[in-house]
Parts: C-alpha cells; sequence; structure tokens
C-alpha cells in the first residue's frame, strides 16, 4: 500500500483513540515535507482544529506523540511548525518497502476497477499527411490512454478520419488532371505524400486561375467562385453525394494510399486504435435527434426553416444544429457519433483530443448532448492542447508552415546519429554495437527525443519543437532517461541482486531514493486525474537525475558490505522498473545499451 494513505488511516485511528472523533482517512490532508523542515511527510493540522477544539501546537505535539509511540514500524520522530505536523518514516518501513516490490515490473498499476474510458485522437484528413500538430496530437492522446489503463481502466482508443469534403475532392481533381494515372507503386512516393502532392498543385492552380481571371476583371470573391478547377471541385463533391461510380471509385482509391501511408507513419510513431470511426459514414448522424430535440423544445425553429439552440443562459449564445435546406452542419454529425460511441462501448468518460482552436465547439456539443439526455454526456471531456512551433526554418515543409511528420521523424533520427557519432569521436572509442543495432538505436532516441519534448510541457500550452535541443543528453530530455536506464542496466551485466538482507538502516541519498521511487503510483494517479503526460515526464526525469546522483556518490559493486551491495541492487532494480514502466506511459522506449 501506498505511503500516504497508510498515514492517513494511522493519523485517522489515532484521533479515534484519543479524541474519539471519527475522520474519513482521506479527508485528512498529507503531503510531502518541504525540504527546509525535517521530516519525510506532513499531516496539516488547520482543517481539524475546529472538529477536535485545539490549538495547533497542543494537537500537533498530542498527535504526533502518540503516532511515534504507536507506529514505531511506521514513524521514528515528529516536528510541529505551526499549524503542520512533520513526520518522520522509519527506515524499516522503506526497507520493507523496497523488499516488496524492487522486483515487481507492474509496480504502480492498478487492478481493474470496472470502469471503461475511451480516447479519440488523431483525426485526420486524408487529403495529405500527418504533420506535426498530429504528433503532439498523438502523443498525448495514446499516452493517455496508457495512463488510465495503468489507473485500472478498461480504455477504447479512437479516431475519425475525415475522409470526405471539398478539401478531399480538391485532391482528386488535381489527380484526374495532373497526376497522368500516378501512384504510390509508379512514383516510389508514399501514398499519403502522393495525395498531399496532388492538394498543393490545385492550391497553385486555383492561385493561376483567380489571377487570370482577376486580370479580366472580376473580383477575387468573385474570381475564386468562378475557377473552372474550384468548380470542377465542387461537381466531384455533388457526384460524390449522389454516389456516382467513377467518383466513388476514384475517392476509394486515393483514400487506400493516404490509409496504408498512415499506417506506416502510425506503426512507426506507436500510435493504435481500437475503432476507427469515418465521416463518409457518420455526416449523416444526427439528424433523428435534431427532429427528438425540436419536440423536446431543446431546439427552436426559426422562420427560415433553420434549426438552432440557445445557448445564452449557459453563457454561449445561439448555435445552428440543421440549416435551412435540410442539411446537417458539423456539430450535428458530432452529436449523433457521441450517442452511436456510447451504445456501442458505454463508457465511463469519453475524452476528445483536439487543439485548443475547438474549445467552444466542444463545450456546446457536450451541453447539446446533455440536454438532449444522451447517455454518457457528463462524461465527455475535451482535452484541449495548444498548438506547437518550430523554430523558423528548422524544417523542410511541404505546405506553408505545416511540417510533416515523416520528414520530421526522419530529422529526428540523423540527429540521434550526429549526436552519437559526436560522442563517439570526443571518447574516442566506438559503441561496440553492430550496424543494424546502431540504426535501431538512433530510432529508439530520435524518435524518443520529440516524443518526450511534446509531452513534457502541459498540454494546455503552446510550444515551440526544438530537434536539437530535445535530445541533449544533459537535459530535460528522453534521451537523459534513457541513458540513466541504460546505466541501470550496466550495473546488472557485472553483478545481479540476490534477493538477500539489505540491512537495518538507510544512508540519505538511500532514503531519498527509495522515497522518489514509492511516489510512482500516486504519480500515475495524478496524470490521470490530470490527464497530463507531463505529470509523468517530470517525475521520471527527477528520478533519472536523483539516481545519477545516487550512482556516483554511492558505490554498489564495491560497497562497504554485501548487505549495502544488496540494497543498493534492489534500488538499482527498482529504479530500473520505474523509469522503463514511466517511459512506457508515454510511449517511450529504454535501450540497454547506449
Amino acid at each position: 500500500m501506498a505511503i500516504v494513505p497508510v498515514i492517513q488511516s494511522a493519523v485517522s485511528a489515532q484521533i479515534k483513540q484519543i479524541y474519539q472523533v471519527d475522520l474519513e482517512p482521506a479527508s485528512i490532508t498529507v503531503s510531502e515535507t518541504k525540504p527546509e523542515f525535517e521530516g519525510d511527510y506532513t499531516v496539516v493540522l488547520f482543517a481539524l482544529l475546529k472538529t477536535l477544539k485545539k490549538k495547533p501546537e497542543e494537537l500537533g505535539n498530542e498527535l504526533g506523540q502518540a503516532l511515534v509511540a504507536g507506529n514505531t514500524a511506521l514513524f521514528s520522530g515528529f516536528n510541529v511548525i505551526k499549524g503542520f505536523l512533520n513526520l518522520t518514516v522509519s527506515d524499516s518501513w522503506w526497507l520493507q518497502f523496497l523488499k516488496e516490490q524492487y522486483n515487481n515490473p507492474h509496480y504502480g498499476r492498478q487492478p481493474r476497477n470496472g470502469q471503461r474510458v475511451m480516447v479519440e485522437y488523431s483525426s485526420p484528413n486524408t487529403n495529405k499527411p500527418l504533420h506535426l500538430g498530429h504528433l503532439r496530437n498523438n502523443f498525448l492522446g495514446w499516452s493517455v490512454a496508457e495512463i488510465y489503463k495503468a489507473n485500472g481502466y478498461e480504455v477504447v482508443k479512437t479516431c475519425i478520419a475525415n475522409d470526405r469534403g471539398i478539401h478531399i475532392c480538391k485532391s482528386m481533381i488535381a489527380w484526374q488532371l495532373f497526376g497522368n494515372g500516378a501512384t504510390p507503386e509508379s512514383t516510389g512516393i508514399k501514398g499519403d505524400h502522393l495525395v498531399g502532392d496532388y492538394y498543393v498543385m490545385f492550391g497553385t492552380e486555383m492561385k493561376k486561375q483567380v489571377k487570370e481571371l482577376m486580370e479580366k476583371g472580376l473580383t477575387q470573391e468573385e474570381a475564386e467562385k468562378e475557377a473552372p478547377i474550384m468548380k470542377a471541385a465542387q461537381q466531384m463533391l455533388v457526384d460524390w453525394e449522389a454516389g456516382k461510380p467513377d467518383v466513388i471509385e476514384l475517392w476509394r482509391m486515393m483514400n487506400s494510399w493516404v490509409y496504408s501511408g498512415f499506417d506506416i507513419t502510425y506503426k512507426r510513431i506507436g500510435s493504435d486504435f481500437d475503432k476507427t470511426y469515418y465521416e463518409s459514414e457518420t455526416y449523416l448522424l444526427g439528424k433523428d435527434l435534431v427532429e427528438e430535440g425540436l419536440s423536446k423544445k431543446v431546439f427552436f425553429q426559426k422562420d427560415d426553416g433553420s434549426v438552432w439552440i440557445d445557448l445564452t443562459k449557459d453563457g454561449l449564445d445561439e448555435k445552428i444544429v440543421r440549416r435551412r435546406d435540410g442539411t446537417a452542419v458539423y456539430i450535428t454529425q458530432d452529436i449523433g457519433l457521441a450517442e452511436v460511441k456510447q451504445n456501442e462501448f458505454h463508457c465511463n468518460r469519453s475524452i476528445y483530443v483536439v487543439g485548443d482552436e475547438q474549445n467552444y465547439h466542444f463545450k456546446v456539443l457536450k451541453l447539446i448532448c446533455q440536454k438532449l439526455d444522451i447517455a454518457g454526456a457528463d462524461g465527455i471531456f475535451h482535452l484541449s492542447y495548444g498548438m506547437v512551433e518550430l523554430p523558423t526554418g528548422r524544417m523542410k515543409t511541404r505546405e506553408g508552415t505545416v511540417v510533416d511528420a515523416d520528414d520530421i521523424l526522419e530529422e529526428m533520427t540523423r540527429e540521434a546519429t550526429r549526436k552519437r557519432e559526436e560522442k563517439e569521436n570526443e571518447q574516442g572509442k566506438p559503441s561496440g554495437l553492430s550496424a543494424d543495432e546502431l540504426q535501431i538505436l538512433d530510432e529508439i532516441v530520435g524518435t524518443g527525443a520529440i516524443k518526450f519534448f511534446l509531452v513534457r510541457v502541459d498540454p494546455k500550452k503552446r510550444m515551440i519543437f526544438n530537434p536539437e535541443e530535445s535530445i541533449d543528453l544533459h537535459g530535460f530530455t528522453a534521451t537523459a532517461v534513457q541513458y540513466t536506464y541504460a546505466r541501470t542496466q550496466s550495473v546488472f551485466r557485472k553483478e545481479m541482486y540476490t534477493g538477500g538482507e539489505i540491512g537495518a538502516d538507510l544512508l540519505p541519498l538511500e532514503k531519498q531514493m527509495i522515497i522518489s521511487l514509492e511516489r510512482y503510483t500516486d504519480i500515475i494517479r495524478q496524470a490521470g486525474d490530470e490527464m497530463s503526460p507531463s505529470v509523468i515526464a517530470g517525475y521520471i526525469y527527477e528520478v533519472a537525475k536523483l539516481y545519477n546522483t545516487f550512482y556516483v556518490q554511492h558505490k554498489m559493486l564495491n560497497a562497504e558490505s554485501d548487505l549495502k551491495k544488496e540494497l543498493r541492487l534492489q534500488i538499482n532494480q527498482l529504479t530500473a522498473h520505474v523509469i522503463k514502466s514511466g517511459m512506457s506511459l508515454l510511449g517511450i522506449r529504454v535501450p540497454d545499451r547506449m
């Protein structure tokens, strides 16, 4: 059991014994003692004063004395600072914890709790490749899903593919005009990149035609409407919605190229989905719910026939849910899809990982679902995240400032190779790994670097991704953590723990290491509560930093006694488990050698 609930239960029991007052253990605030004070954990007394009718100093001393006297295996001392009771946990408790958990690769993870969570992420358009923004989206969504699993939830990972609409038709028309039958096989170009190239060609041709029309006297707005290529794309959309066979066949062929390309990228970054929904199959959803909303007076109809919802009392405004011509708007299908997903999976919570430009949309979606009494509506949550940008000119781009995911992943692997070769040259010796092993290592380090960099920041914050900084061996990076894990494994290549006795006392750094590792369970819980992989990233990095200090200051294999050697080898093992487990929650592999 984690130390904080143990302390809460001990305090609750002593309060009942001394003052005959029943308090729920969870209601007692316990936190880590601040570094400037003596002790390991602090009980906040202020909330107890009114109930127990005691002054802070008096309560702290009475409670502290009783806790130490009645729980010698748990507490070895206490002190009171104003309204805070600082408790020192005995070495025997920490040693017992280490003995029980040091060789538990599942340490920190909770048993199934019977609840189910859906996490929807990625949601690409099928007219271009995944880009840098999709990487942050995928890394956040996948990691949040894994963190929920670690907290005992059953998790369903979903994706919605935006595979219809005018943007898809633009790529299709450009391929017809300029493709000459090109395919990924005939060109050697990855499918999603090939389709994306035709989307760019559409834009280039569109600008050319608009310019020519404006030279003939049309305004820009008129020229954009009259451009032949735009008219052709709009007609193609009409033909698609009418089910015209040759258009549907072209649409299926080009989308299949894109999906094959996406699959390669998803495999490389480790993203996976239990269910993919397609907008081409969901865009008509929600129409029946509009009629239901009208009958329930959740929606109202204007004179022109359009249907709206009034959310002014909820601090928003009026929102259209059906146009006057009877066609649905984007949020209508989202309402319908929310109902479909809930009926299919019956989730307690449904998390949408979408950029912060959609904050308003998801407020409206949740409110409408709640007002329509759609099951699971209260569990809708928008995991909003800030956009990610690059230092100017750092990377190759295909569309303006949009950076392809594949390009940046390749750049990161090259950066990992460059850094490794620099280090080898400085040290004057090769790594001893084969060419294949080095290729795998550089991929692990490069991909891990961008993942860690993109999730180490609170999701709500916008950020600038710097490839060189992300792979610094001495910074707040995956590379630094990976190197620390490799260091733990280098110890075990020389000697393993035996599972024997580990002594009865702890030096300050030994105790600090165990205390830090014991927090892992609570860190996983906190990361789930906050839906923030950055909590895991920050914690794992601090564990790695502390371990490196411990490694330098305390000998392991040549320890001062066999008891100390075994103790430190067990600390080494639990450190390795925690780092590997924590990094796996971020989707990052840790190599045994670097």
